[in-house]
């Protein structure tokens, strides 16, 4: 059983006891969260497709941790002008743990 949810406008293939790690959310590690919007669901082969979202549908899962994903570069350069810059940037995630569908 699996469904793909919408979290803060990203679409998550989830199922049960599957870790994602979903833009960075309110709540403490421990705190239990949500998702209502779910767009399709897959029970042993009969699937439910939304329009937009499955009805009386939910999933649940846990907050693990607020942790940071790996460092992006940005480098800009302009040649022959003696422009340089180095930014660098790491985006902060939310590692939910799923705990039921349905």
């Amino acid at each position: 059983m699996y469904a793909i949810v919408d979290v803060a406008g990203k679409q998550f293939k989830v199922a049960k006891d599957q870790y994602i790690y979903a833009p960075k959310m309110e709540g403490e590690a421990g705190s239990s969260v949500s998702f209502d919007k779910v767009l399709l669901l897959d029970n042993d082969g009969s699937v439910e497709v939304g329009a937009p979202t499955v009805k009386g549908i939910k999933v649940s899962g846990k907050i693990v941790e607020h942790v940071k994903g790996d460092k992006v570069i940005i480098f800009k350069k302009k040649r022959r002008k003696g422009y340089a810059v180095k930014n660098g940037h790491r985006q902060q995630f939310t590692k939910v743990q799923i705990e039921a569908i349905g």
